[in-house]
């Protein structure tokens, strides 16, 4: 058995909170944290007061001021230390992944990596922050703008991607001038802290970066304070339009990345073994926690969902179930107990509600581990729109096959559905390829790759119910969301003539 040691865990006995650069013991409401293999209480996490908040902006408040007025390559320099030092700590960082949420060591590697991308961007804020500038647009008169940070602003991110969720947001928030709260997800902790210590190590000031952990004391105190100018959110859709509305409401930019329900087609002249390889990994990695995971494989025709389904089949047996210290599993965990029982709620529904259970994981053991978190893949066949395992997200190793007669039909389904993260379609077909990244309502797509997820100079966001507000997370995007735009027009009188009032609306000469 190949194992990843899980060792120099930088938490302590009661994970506490990170403002101003220190770390802030608070006992309040600690809450256990697990590991998710072993079922293990390996520590306790604070859940902030109000107080501890208003702490954290406070000190954020405080260093905006010389923080937005620290030249745009100073903040590089710091970015690009801070990546040295994560590139440092990579596998301690995604050993602490492993530990508290439960994913394999290399399914960690790879969301830590994603998430150092974004710290690559964030390295060149000089050159994204360059605004625009026309001379002469008037006799003398010259305009250009700029774009200036908000001020202090929070991300809320989840448990499924403790360290690449965070990294989408403060790396560019930071570089851009802004100060910037964390609350990241009580139920794995650590890798955020070891993050937030190391950008203190690559220099920042104390005050541009605040870590507070808690619950929704925490978010509505982030919520309903003044001072907070932005949130950046990525969870469930209802807690996504929660925080969206009430920070809205309270004349905050926003925005709030939702649930998912991403389907693939899988065409009739498709290369069925990959397709096959690919609704693999997309369903039931990181055991189908992540808001890009394929939960739904719709096949054109039955022969199509025959060979479909009857591959799966083969290859869901060869797939090793297992804690993720051991890197020739394939799959580890669930979050938690509450979290494995919802989960296999869903599949106990879908054998009600008629679906055809072709691959039953709910009585997988998995030796050593009795009180781990596991459930085995399970699949679906015959599932229909109607269904709730078809509309809602179950957020596990789900994975549901729905037949369809055409590309067109299953476009409609996925269409009509209230989620609109992303798609992808297998086929050698370049017409249906192009036909259906030009119709489907998504946000983003993916043709012959089944996550279709943005590299780091894109920008990554759902459509419908997937996201609330306007733009989207990380690459340009992030520049628009964390900044104002200003124009400037000046004149400087030429030669001490005194011009005549004009009362018509200046129009272009």
């Amino acid at each position: 058995m190949s194992t990843i040691p899980i060792k120099n865990i930088a938490a302590a006995e009661i994970v506490g909170h990170f403002i101003n650069n220190v770390d802030v013991a608070d006992n309040n409401r600690p809450q256990p944290v697990t590991n998710p293999a072993t079922g293990e209480i390996t520590r306790h996490v604070a859940m902030a007061s109000q107080a501890t908040v208003e702490t954290a902006i406070a000190a954020a408040q405080a260093a905006f001021p010389a923080w937005r007025n620290t030249p745009p390559a100073k903040r590089a320099r710091i970015m690009f230390k801070f990546k040295q030092l994560l590139e440092e700590y990579a596998e301690e960082i995604s050993a602490a992944i492993t530990d508290e949420h439960g994913k394999i060591f290399d399914d960690a590697m790879g969301e830590f990596g994603r998430g150092v991308e974004v710290v690559d961007y964030a390295c060149g804020i000089p050159e994204l922050l360059k605004g625009e500038y026309s001379k002469n647009v008037g006799p003398g008169i010259d305009s250009w703008s700029d774009f200036q940070p908000l001020g202090v602003v929070a991300g809320i991110t989840p448990f499924n991607f403790p360290a690449m969720v965070p990294m989408w947001m403060y790396p560019m928030a930071i570089a851009c001038g802004n100060t910037f709260i964390l609350k990241p997800s009580e139920k794995d902790p650590t890798s955020p802290l070891i993050a937030a210590r190391l950008l203190k190590e690559a220099g920042l000031p104390d005050g541009v970066f605040n870590l507070v952990n808690g619950d929704k004391e925490a978010v509505d105190a982030l919520l309903n304070d003044d001072r907070v100018q932005a949130i950046s959110f990525v969870g469930s859709t209802a807690v996504a339009e929660y925080i969206y509305t009430t920070g809205t409401k309270n004349g905050k930019r926003v925005q709030a990345l939702g649930g998912a329900k991403n389907h693939a087609i899988v065409m009739p002249d498709a290369d069925i073994d990959n397709a096959v390889n690919a609704l693999i990994g997309a369903a039931y990695g990181s055991c189908g926690e992540r808001c890009m995971a394929i939960s739904v494989a719709v096949c054109i025709g039955d022969e199509v969902a025959d060979s479909v389904v009857r591959k799966l089949q083969a290859e869901i047996a060869s797939l090793k179930v297992g804690p993720g210290t051991d890197i020739s599993n394939h799959m580890g965990p669930l979050i938690t107990k509450v979290h494995h029982d919802k989960v296999r709620g869903y599949v106990d529904l879908g054998i009600e509600e008629g679906a055809d259970l072709v691959v039953d994981g709910r009585g997988l053991v998995v030796e050593g581990h009795a009180d781990g978190n596991f459930l085995g893949p399970c699949l679906f066949d015959n599932v229909t729109s109607d269904m709730r395992i078809y509309q809602e997200e179950i957020f596990g190793p789900v994975l549901c096959v729905v037949r369809a007669e055409s590309e067109e039909q299953a476009m409609q389904l996925i269409n009509d559905h209230e989620y609109g993260n992303g798609a992808c379609i297998f086929t050698r077909d370049g017409e249906a390829a192009r036909y259906f990244a030009d119709n489907i309502q998504v946000g983003m797509v993916g043709i012959n790759v089944p996550l279709p997820v943005p590299v780091s100079y894109h920008s990554f966001g759902g459509w419908k119910r997937s996201l609330f507000g306007d733009l989207f997370a990380y690459g340009p995007d992030s520049i628009r969301f964390y900044t104002r735009r200003k124009t400037i027009t000046q004149r400087w009188p030429v030669g001490g003539v005194r011009e005549k009032a004009k009362f018509a609306f200046p129009g272009r000469q």
